[in-house]
């Protein structure tokens, strides 16, 4: 029998690297993508070598204009027929935003946002027409919150993608197509490096999360057809927290906990 394909974005390092593991030890084909190439490269040899799993490289920037279109085709090359779209790149930026760089905006929505939706929406017909099928959506705590004072954007991106996966997953009820979203607190991966979150007060009271760790919770919910998970006892609190007092007050509060710290 034919194994079953998941497509990876951003399996390079942390979450997504973690999520192909999984995929792996369960059986599963992979395509993965990611800027670079060396540690997908690292990464296929390893997942060979202990499950025997075909895995293709598509080496991309996908935080381009039209990176979804670009990246759909080079999966259609290799496969149109994917059991499993894992939406997992994505990047932050800490910085007020008046101040923050116009490209590193741009790439954010088009990360975050553009290239998810589009690529959702190439996978997706396949999934519908053989009535199976399972997305995962890796949002984040911040899209809980009415917004981040200090990471506008960031926050912004992240609430739109679970309102687009929550939608979604009404819209296919009863299709045999699963969505979920898998949104994490402070994890230890590279996002407090590039999102230049180190300094903040969030991530020096806050104990990050470990990779692994969310990326098996998200699995395992993915796998049973949750809508939404968040990893962590803490993380649940704070997720539904804003619905406890005026959006003000919790903006207040993300703005302080945002604060760059020497």
């Amino acid at each position: 029998m034919k194994n079953k394909t998941a497509v990876i974005t951003g399996a390079s390092s942390g979450i997504g690297m973690e999520l192909a593991r999984l995929f792996a030890a369960d059986g599963y084909d992979l395509i993965v993508t990611a800027r670079r190439v060396e540690l997908l490269q690292k990464l296929s040899d390893e997942l060979m070598k202990a499950y025997g799993t075909s895995v293709r490289i598509i080496q991309m920037d996908i935080a381009q204009p039209y990176a979804g279109e670009a990246l759909w085709k080079a999966i259609s090359d290799i496969t149109p027929d994917i059991e499993v779209l894992v939406n997992n790149a994505g990047v932050g930026d800490s910085s007020d935003f008046a101040t923050e760089s116009p490209e590193v905006i741009e790439r954010m929505i088009h990360l975050n946002i553009s290239t998810l939706t589009a690529l959702t929406r190439h996978a997706l017909p396949q999934m519908v027409k053989r009535d199976s099928g399972k997305i995962l959506n890796v949002a984040s705590l911040a899209g809980y919150q009415p917004g981040g004072p200090g990471m506008a954007v960031y926050y912004a991106t992240k609430s739109y993608v679970l309102s687009f996966s929550r939608s979604l997953r009404s819209e296919l009820s009863g299709s045999g197509v699963s969505v979920t979203v898998l949104c994490p607190g402070a994890t230890a991966t590279e996002f407090e490096q590039t999102a230049s979150a180190q300094n903040t007060l969030l991530f020096k009271w806050s104990k990050p999360m470990d990779a692994k760790t969310v990326a098996l919770a998200g699995y395992r919910g993915m796998q049973r057809g949750c809508g939404e998970v968040v990893p962590g006892l803490l993380n649940k609190f704070l997720a539904v927290s804003p619905k406890l007092g005026p959006a003000a007050i919790a903006l207040a509060v993300n703005k302080a906990l945002l604060a760059r710290r020497s």
